[in-house]
């Protein structure tokens, strides 16, 4: 008994050493990894799993590598590999489903994104990113409601998941909701573009003033925003202020908006 209690003593050190080892490698490639070393990294982890092939974690950080060198294949099998060793391993989920959607793959990007969110139902950009995916397959009210779920958990990133609710509802023409999603970024991040696209829902709702007023604090945010000028510009052509809307038309194609020509045209010559 003494002679066997020494031999599973010596297996467990070694055990822990050669755990300690990958740890290390592990560590290492994070370094790499922040340096922009990717294949440095690749390298770390590829020691990192000879010495433990089940090391889950090892797997997954391969495949965020992977991905920094757009091998985007090759990251989606490592963290295939990853929820293998570890079926809770709900970031390896999330970056499986980030891959799949960069390549194009909605279904199974959703289908990862739920899994990550079955594992950690606070998991708040799982939901935004699965909001995105249904949007593409043109379920715009399952979309609205997963940002609406990624507001909910971190009210501190609300300004982007607010903006991207705010172009859904915009995108079928809920023109109310897209103004109080935009009112709503504004609050929290006063910016040219929430702005200008609370103008076109104004527009789109024949509060012609209010957009007027919403284009013209995207233009003081931001004195070269073409966009701004064009459609304030079309706005006062529609309450028949020609002078004022053929000034703004025609600092739009100075900026390089084209597509005031075609009304320069039309109504300023």
């Amino acid at each position: 008994m003494i002679r066997i209690s020494f031999l599973i003593t010596a297996l467990l050190m070694v055990f822990a050493g050669c755990s300690q080892k990958a740890e290390e490698y592990l560590k290492k490639g994070l370094a790499k990894y922040n340096l922009k070393d990717y294949n440095g990294a690749i390298a770390d982890y590829d020691k990192a799993i000879g010495i433990d092939p089940k090391y889950a974690e090892a797997h997954c950080n391969r495949g965020i590598a992977k991905a920094s060198l757009l091998d985007y294949r090759g990251a989606i099998t490592d963290y295939s590999k990853a929820v293998e060793l570890d079926s809770n391993y709900a970031i390896a989920y999330y970056n499986r489903g980030v891959a799949k959607s960069i390549l194009l793959e909605s279904n199974g990007a959703i289908e990862d994104y739920d899994k990550a969110i079955e594992i950690d139902p606070d998991y708040a950009e799982a939901y935004s990113k699965r909001g995105l995916e249904k949007l593409i397959l043109n379920d715009h009210t399952g979309a609205i409601a997963d940002y609406t779920k990624a507001i909910e958990i971190e009210p501190e990133d609300e300004d982007a998941y607010y903006q991207s609710r705010a172009f859904l509802k915009f995108s079928i023409q809920d023109y109310n909701g897209a103004v109080a999603d935009y009112t709503k970024e504004i609050e929290i991040n006063p910016n040219a573009n929430a702005y200008n696209d609370r103008g076109l829902a104004k527009y789109n709702i024949k509060d012609y003033n209010g957009a007027i007023a919403d284009y013209t604090k995207a233009i003081e945010l931001d004195y070269e925003y073409a966009k701004a000028y064009y459609n304030r510009g079309l706005t006062k052509l529609n309450k028949g202020q020609v002078n004022s809307g053929c000034l703004d038309l025609r600092k739009a194609k100075e900026l390089g908006f084209t597509q005031a020509d075609k009304y320069i045209g039309k109504y300023c010559n």
